[in-house]
């Protein structure tokens, strides 16, 4: 009977532990990719964009109807941990494009439906209520021509405006901005449609194009980048934002002969944005499938750090790096130099077969599954928290119709030798590795047509979301829970665009008051020096919402890994739109794993906001737990000194009471 007594007493003195145990169990157990499934998305649906709704900070998402009319808002339940679909409703036209923006500027997200007219694409506004939901009849604006506008704040006023061209524009371009003149008053005229203040010889848009508002001369303000029509090839042109001057033409190149989309990101980590792009030699009109495909990249040369705060910024009269407290001043030489060679350092295009290895790997780049077909650009995001952006692919085994197509993420390594992306005697910047194990649940899937790096439930970890054609019978989407522990730090920020600058947003005639978190602005530039545990200063730069053409499926956080530090972040300026003298902030000792908020002024000579939130993780349970051990064991062990001391005291006290003074006698 021993044993069975024995084992019955554990399983009581278990249960009973259980009970008291006050922490929740893990939702995800296992170090590796794991499957969350459709997490409440309908079957049918498609994830077109991504946006925060109803201002709670946890990311919520519109999907289109398979008819592409009916449009569907998402709503991130942290509690049940899904989404919940909160509104559904019918667009006039095939939906095209949908881009959530703050466009009244009153803290709610509005939705920007790019819809099928003909030859040219319509645009409407759909203003977010401050209840919550739409008002269902739109605010139309002038349309566009077949290549779809951006948004871009062009006049430093934090509002949203568009540039792109109209249907009436000549053969060779001409560029239109939809200036955003909105007035509560006059709702039906939000965009003014004017020329653009540009200094330089205008291209033709490339239909579809990988356009964007990002800092490419690294004065954390956001620049044009356009992809335009060649002949046969496509090249790009560079417009330097000079604020209230305009935009100036600073440097047109030609890509390599196949180019399909353009990803921009610090892939080496060196304090500039670089850009990543995909070139195939053919593509399959019917399956999306190109073949002959390469990897590319184009470093941007800038000037770097110095390696230490105490080299000279200048030399013979000219800056040759830049210190830390300098991340934001401007190169007018920086240059994208995309001649192949090995005498060009600053360009490195490796083909997809030594990256993805297989029978006969090709890249899926463009999804057909609807009409127009949507092109896929690479997705580039810090899986592993190490500071380098990975890579987030559709991998098909051949260009057939049946062919397998599945996700496959290649995290950025050092280069070495038989490292892929890197020379072969080892030498280069970057190279990739594929991630094998632990990523079963991604070689799984067979049926891919679209995928995005996204944040569920703000949890700290960049998770997966791969869209299906459901030829597997698992439904048309699936998402990816990275549970992966990583010996790392990441940092989450969003800028703002300044609506309700007192931190609160008040409805008009109702005393309803919400937080203007959901606003997807673009444009903002994030740059930051961190020192890692060997006390090496390394700077980074990332981008907020750079692209939203052709359901770029961009989170409106920026989201970056810190890799291994000991410390704060050392300087971390943050940049905007503004055409303020000084259009960024300076933080200092940002703490890592959180969420930083930053709200710029409206007016030009108003004060930043900051706020920053500290996410509840695992470790903050523990370190609670070890403070309040070593506190009450610290006060044990002063309360026995005390008895001591005061024992001893007593003690003197007696020997010194029994003292007998001979000299008095």
């Amino acid at each position: 009977m021993l044993p069975e007594l024995l084992l019955l007493t554990l399983s009581l003195s278990t249960l009973q532990a259980d009970a008291i145990w006050p922490f929740p169990p893990k939702r995800f157990s296992g170090n590796s990719m794991l499957s969350a499934g459709a997490m409440g998305v309908d079957s049918n649906d498609r994830v077109i964009a991504f946006g925060d709704f109803n201002g709670d900070q946890f990311l919520d998402l519109v999907a289109v109807g398979p008819d592409q009319q009916e449009l569907a808002v998402y709503i991130w339940d942290h509690e049940a941990y899904t989404f919940v679909k909160s509104s559904t409703f019918m667009h006039r036209q095939k939906v095209l494009n949908v881009v959530p923006g703050d466009f009244t500027q009153d803290g709610k997200l509005d939705m920007l439906v790019m819809g099928q007219d003909h030859s040219q694409v319509s645009l409407q506004v759909y203003l977010g209520l401050p209840q919550g939901g739409f008002n269902l009849d739109p605010v139309s604006a002038p349309a566009s021509a077949q290549a779809q506008p951006i948004p871009m704040d062009l006049n430093g006023d934090l509002k949203i405006d568009l540039v792109g061209t109209v249907p009436s524009a000549p053969s060779d371009g001409q560029f239109k901005v939809w200036r955003n003149t909105w007035n509560a008053s006059r709702p039906a005229s939000m965009f003014n449609l004017t020329d653009p203040n540009f200094s330089g010889s205008q291209c033709r848009l490339s239909n579809p194009h990988s356009n964007a508002a990002v800092d490419l001369n690294g004065d954390c303000l956001a620049d044009l980048f356009l992809v335009c029509d060649y002949g046969r090839d496509k090249q790009f042109q560079i417009w330097v934002n000079n604020k209230d001057k305009g935009f100036s033409l600073a440097q047109v190149g030609t890509f390599p002969p196949g180019l399909q989309t353009v990803s921009f990101a610090d892939v080496d980590r060196d304090g500039t944005i670089d850009m990543l792009f995909t070139t195939c030699s053919s593509v399959s009109s019917s399956t999306g499938i190109g073949s002959g495909c390469a990897i590319n990249v184009a470093y941007n040369r800038q000037l770097p750090l110095c390696a230490s705060a105490t080299t000279p910024s200048m030399k013979n009269g000219r800056r040759v790096c830049r210190q830390p407290q300098e991340l934001c001043v401007a190169d007018p030489d920086f240059q994208f130099n995309l001649h192949a060679g090995a005498d060009n350092p600053d360009f490195a295009s490796t083909p997809a077969t030594t990256i993805f290895p297989g029978a006969t790997p090709a890249l899926l780049v463009l999804d057909t599954s609807v009409s127009p077909a949507v092109p896929l650009p690479i997705k580039l995001g810090d899986a592993n928290h190490d500071g380098f952006p990975d890579m987030l692919a559709v991998v098909a085994s051949d260009t057939g119709r049946n062919s397998d197509r599945t996700p496959m993420l290649a995290f950025s390594v050092p280069c070495g030798k038989g490292v892929a992306g890197c020379a072969a005697d080892g030498s280069g910047r970057r190279g990739w590795s594929v991630l094998k194990k632990g990523a079963e649940v991604l070689s799984a899937i067979k049926d891919a047509k679209g995928m995005a790096f996204l944040d569920l439930d703000e949890d700290g970890t960049l998770d997966i979301m791969v869209q299906r054609t459901d030829r597997q019978g698992e439904g048309n989407i699936v998402f990816v829970q990275n549970n992966f522990y990583f010996d790392a730090f990441f940092l989450k920020a969003i800028v703002l665009n300044g609506a309700c600058g007192s931190g609160m947003c008040s409805a008009p005639n109702s005393s309803l008051k919400y937080h203007p978190f959901g606003v997807s602005y673009s444009g903002a530039t994030y740059k930051y020096t961190v020192l890692d545990t060997t006390g090496k200063r390394s700077a980074a730069a990332a981008a907020q919402l750079p692209q939203t053409g052709y359901q770029s499926l961009l989170t409106p956080y920026s989201y970056f890994g810190l890799g291994r530090t000991n410390n704060y972040i050392e300087n971390m300026f943050v940049g905007s739109t503004l055409h303020s003298e000084e259009h960024f902030i300076n933080m200092e000792g940002v703490i890592p794993n959180s969420k930083v908020v930053i709200i710029p002024p409206v007016e030009r000579d108003g004060s930043w906001r900051k706020e920053l939130y500290l996410r509840p993780g695992e470790w903050i349970v523990w370190v609670t737990v070890a403070v309040v051990g070593a506190t009450i064991i610290l006060a044990i062990i002063t309360f026995v000194l005390h008895l001591n001391e005061k024992r001893e005291d007593e003690l003197e006290r007696r020997r010194a009471s029994h003292h007998i003074n001979f000299d008095a006698l």
